[in-house]
């Protein structure tokens, strides 16, 4: 069952934002604002990583009992920029207090990673926080400022396609680094 709800929630939290656009013509804010805390709840339960699944929690809790008060729909639009927040806090913190987070995913893969390998994940992890501004940004400006279509356009679709695009450049930029690193390392053998 666990395996099954985690799927479910996490097919609900990626279609958030079209479920509030389409939601948007038929109900009040309010109940919008008990499908966020639902999620929120239900993925910081099965968060792995206390701390940033309640703070992630806390984080859309807030918006929900923004929204909630206000009855209001831009708490609820607010949604990406706090997970943008929340994954530019995750990424930085790994950056101060290490190893980086791409750093400990590499080694996942690659126990004994390089010297060049160490030096380019702490590059790669600053690159995702960068992107997180960016992406955080874009969600912002379009909660705020354009029209409900242009924001579940952006937060709903776009932004994923954003994700996947810098990840796949991401990942080819390692394999090219591995496959030099080889070489290299070869030669000296």
């Amino acid at each position: 069952m666990q395996p099954l709800l985690t799927v479910l929630v996490g097919l609900a939290t990626l279609a958030y934002p079209l479920l509030v656009y389409f939601g948007m013509g038929t109900l009040e804010p309010r109940r919008m604002a008990l499908l966020l805390l639902a999620l929120a709840l239900a993925r910081a339960s099965m968060s792995r990583r206390r701390l940033e699944g309640a703070a992630a929690a806390a984080g859309a809790a807030l918006l929900a009992a923004a929204a909630w008060a206000g009855n209001a729909w831009l708490p609820l639009k607010l949604y990406p920029v706090m997970v943008n927040v929340v994954l530019l806090a995750v990424f930085a913190a790994s950056l101060r207090w290490g190893p980086p987070l791409v750093e400990r995913l590499a080694r996942l893969r690659e126990p004994d990673l390089p010297p060049a390998g160490v030096a380019y994940t702490r590059r790669a992890t600053q690159a995702w926080c960068g992107f997180f501004v960016v992406n955080g940004s874009a969600a912002l400006i379009t909660a705020l400022w354009c029209s409900d279509a242009v924001w579940a356009l952006y937060n709903g679709l776009l932004s994923y396609g954003l994700i996947g695009l810098f990840f796949a450049t991401e990942w080819l930029l390692r394999q090219r680094l591995r496959r030099r690193l080889q070489a290299v390392g070869n030669r000296h053998a």
